[in-house]
């Protein structure tokens, strides 16, 4: 699962912003302050850091995260709209958005930059199975055995991994797979996913890697 430090002072904003991205299935330790800034750099995916906070400003928090990770991300978030504002926190961070904003608009920036980062690593772990990303070789951690998949299985799981933490419609998965429009009906893609899991998961009956999303589709988190 992604893990996020959200550093916000204003307790309405913190509490919104930290429930919505939980739901979305990230897990989120939201702090008030940098205070406690040093236990939690090498735990985190991702940064989200309000500017305007009480002690260290989020400008200060975000140089000194990149001094020490130069490779995780950052999303500066303030109601500073200034151009000089946004070039400072451009400086060093990844990413800088402006209140008041909309939580899709908040849920799609951290996705495009957790992908954004995710091309540099050369291998990603998603529950108990590690992915080479270069290779797509599968191990299962448990046995270290390699898992094998047939090819539009690959490129199922390829798709998934492009697309990590995002909610995918059935649409999306068979445009992107099979490069033809769905068809509502068709159980091609129910299929494959099925076999996908007898492969991947644990316990194919209880999934764990590929989530069901009632109603929209399927969801890979790390």
């Amino acid at each position: 699962m992604v893990k996020i430090l959200y550093i916000e002072d204003e307790k309405e904003i913190g509490s919104w912003v930290t429930e919505d991205l939980t739901e979305r299935g990230y897990d989120v330790t939201w702090l008030e302050s940098g205070d406690r800034l040093e236990s939690h750099i090498n735990n985190i995916d991702i940064a989200i850091l309000d500017i305007m906070l009480p002690g260290l400003d989020g400008f200060s928090i975000g140089k000194r995260i990149k001094q020490k990770a130069q490779d995780l991300p950052i999303l500066m978030l303030s109601a500073r709209s200034a151009v000089e504002d946004k070039i400072e926190g451009l400086s060093f961070a990844d990413d800088y958005l402006t209140k008041p904003f909309h939580p899709e608009e908040l849920s799609a920036r951290v996705a495009v930059l957790l992908r954004r980062f995710q091309k540099n690593q050369d291998t990603i772990h998603i529950g108990h199975l590690r992915i080479d990303t270069k290779s797509m070789m599968i191990i299962n951690q448990h046995n270290e055995e390699e898992i094998k998949l047939t090819g539009k299985q690959f490129h199922l799981l390829q798709f998934f991994i492009r697309h990590l933490n995002q909610i995918l419609t059935k649409e999306q998965l068979y445009e992107g797979v099979w490069g033809e429009p769905y068809l509502e009906g068709d159980k091609t893609l129910m299929v494959h996913i099925r076999y996908l899991r007898e492969k991947l998961e644990e316990n194919p009956a209880q999934p764990t890697i590929i989530e069901t999303i009632r109603g929209i589709g399927y969801r890979v988190k790390q």
